[in-house]
């Protein structure tokens, strides 16, 4: 059986979605949604998709068992609510959502359905943090007294008011785009902390969110 899937948001990550999923011999990529017309045009004469402006007429013409939601955070509610509807197997961007009300909604609405679901925080994945679980899980490191998690990457160079990435209403900002990830890390391998001791937000490139954070995890075990 040949999964037919689709992807709603066609940016970078959609497009690196795309690649992953539809090198795998049980997956088929058959139809994109995005904004841009150039990437609708695009994707449908050289990847042989059909190509959408609307997820709704997508979801509502093309038979699919699964779609991968890869819009900017803001835009995640909607096509998360109506693919559950449709009883679609979803995987939505990290993070998830930008207040924990919606968060908390859109899981509640896909604990109702039996259909399999994932946000995209996929570095836990990694084989190497995987076997640093186990290490850590046997206590082959023995007792922590402190760690350091540090990500970094070459999103926003430049100051720019045309991207979603330089809004913090649509998702932008390191502490959603970057510091995410990292704090899924720490909970991973470490699990939540017991309480934050300082955070600061840097603006470096960037006039109205952050580029750079650092925040200070303390756990009662003395860590």
């Amino acid at each position: 059986m040949t999964l037919r899937g689709g992807i709603i948001g066609f940016g970078r990550m959609g497009i690196t979605h795309f690649s992953i999923l539809n090198s795998h011999p049980e997956v088929r990529i058959v139809s994109i949604c995005d904004t841009h017309a150039l990437v609708r045009r695009t994707a449908k004469k050289y990847l042989g998709v059909e190509a959408y402006e609307d997820f709704h007429r997508m979801l509502s013409d093309v038979d699919l068992q699964f779609v991968v939601v890869a819009t900017p955070t803001a835009d995640h509610g909607e096509p998360v609510r109506l693919a559950l509807a449709r009883k679609l197997h979803i995987f939505v961007e990290k993070p998830f959502a930008l207040n924990p009300e919606e968060g908390q909604e859109l899981m509640f609405l896909a604990g109702d359905g039996a259909v399999v679901n994932q946000v995209g925080y996929v570095i836990r994945f990694n084989d190497v943090f995987m076997q640093v679980k186990r290490f850590l899980d046997m206590r082959l490191l023995g007792d922590l007294l402190s760690f350091k998690m540090e990500m970094n990457g070459p999103t926003v160079l430049h100051g720019t008011k045309r991207s979603w990435r330089s809004s913090r209403d649509a998702g932008g900002g390191c502490l959603y785009d970057f510091a995410s990830h990292a704090i899924d890390l720490v909970n991973y391998l470490l699990g939540p902390p017991d309480r934050i001791t300082g955070t600061v937000l840097q603006s470096i490139h960037s006039a109205n969110v952050e580029d750079a954070v650092s925040t200070t995890y303390v756990y009662n075990s003395g860590l």
